[in-house]
């Protein structure tokens, strides 16, 4: 598997336009191909990516139990059925692909089906030198090992004391979880000034981060989400964009080569 990259945060921090960010820088530096997987059934990672996701993995698994139930699936091997229609989620662009999670589980054993569906993405990431997980903020995608691990856990907030108090609840839900990681790194969202006020820098400076990142508050970032645009139409001297670049380029791009 190549280099991977989990993006978590509360609703409504820009998680989801970061995580878009962040494919497209991949693809621009052509670190290609890039797999994208919208975790967040919230979430609209294929708009911001600029295509339409039709399928998704939980609706497989849906149907996997259904036609297990009448019987429909007799005489075919359950991993071939599951692998094909995984196959037929992936959505393919330039540069990057696309798989969506979908919901989460209804009620029921799915044990078999996430079992193979673990093994099926994992097939699927060792195509890609990168990949991009717009995750939940409950992180259950990889607390079921979706994904055995993930390089680089990125959780995006706010600065507000709220914001910082959610980052630091979020990491440590992250080792409760047991979920593996080798670096962490905290992206500051929207930012409305050169620092963070004293007593939110004094809460980020108690959480064992390797990396912190602020990102300004953009006007342009606003206006395409607004106007529903791709992000990959974003011009390339944006702050926000030659911040995340250049982290890419230290952090991410140097250590995964």
């Amino acid at each position: 598997m190549g280099f991977s990259i989990a993006i978590t945060g509360k609703g409504g921090t820009g998680k989801t336009t970061l995580a878009g960010l962040i494919v497209s820088s991949l693809v621009k530096a052509e670190k290609v191909p890039v797999l994208a997987v919208d975790a967040d059934p919230n979430s609209c990672l294929d708009g911001v990516l600029g295509v339409e996701s039709c399928a998704s993995v939980g609706g497989v698994r849906e149907e996997a139990r259904d036609e297990s139930a009448k019987g429909a699936l007799a005489g075919i091997a359950r991993r071939d059925w599951l692998e094909l229609k995984i196959a037929e989620c992936l959505v393919e662009a330039e540069g990057f692909d696309l798989i969506a999670m979908g919901r989460p589980e209804g009620p029921g054993c799915y044990c078999y089906a996430n079992n193979v569906l673990r093994d099926v993405i994992a097939a699927i990431a060792k195509n890609y030198p990168f990949m991009v997980i717009d995750n939940e903020a409950g992180l259950e995608n990889l607390s079921r090992r979706i994904v055995q691990r993930v390089d680089l856990l990125i959780m995006v907030a706010d600065a507000s004391r709220r914001g910082i108090e959610t980052l630091a609840r979020l990491y440590e839900l992250a080792r409760e979880m047991k979920i593996e990681f080798g670096k962490s790194a905290a992206m500051i969202n929207r930012m409305r000034g050169a620092r963070l006020p004293d007593e939110s820098r004094a809460l980020l400076s108690r959480i064992p981060l390797d990396t912190v990142l602020y990102l300004p508050e953009n006007d342009d970032l606003a206006r395409w989400g607004e106007e529903g645009r791709s992000l990959f139409e974003l011009p390339g001297d944006n702050a926000v964009v030659r911040e995340l670049r250049a982290y890419l380029l230290d952090h991410v791009i140097s250590g995964a080569r």
